[in-house]
């Protein structure tokens, strides 16, 4: 960290990444994504039809996030969720929520 003079600290930048997991109100079907932006901002882009792959689908609920301070890692994980496994491991973490 560098040598800070007057009486404001330099504070490092934290990018945080986020995997979240939504699910259509209209019919009942669920969407994997991540982003680096504020989650809930990027729900609200999928509530208004900013996303072709769930332009058709909404409203959504956001129904599952996870935060990863590294972008390799979230995207990982995403990958993951899209596996048959990945659907199973979902489906638990999901099922232990409600």
């Amino acid at each position: 960290m560098e040598k800070v003079t007057g009486s404001s600290p330099v504070l490092p930048t934290i990018n945080m990444y986020a995997v979240y997991i939504l699910k259509s109100k209209s019919d009942g079907s669920s969407y994997v994504g991540s982003t680096s932006k504020d989650c809930l901002q990027r729900v609200l882009e999928h509530h208004k039809g900013s996303n072709r792959s769930t332009k058709w689908k909404g409203p959504y609920d956001l129904i599952h996030y996870e935060e990863y301070g590294e972008k390799s890692v979230a995207l990982a994980r995403e990958r993951f969720f899209k596996t048959g496994n990945g659907r199973k491991v979902l489906k638990n973490i999901l099922g232990k929520k409600g």
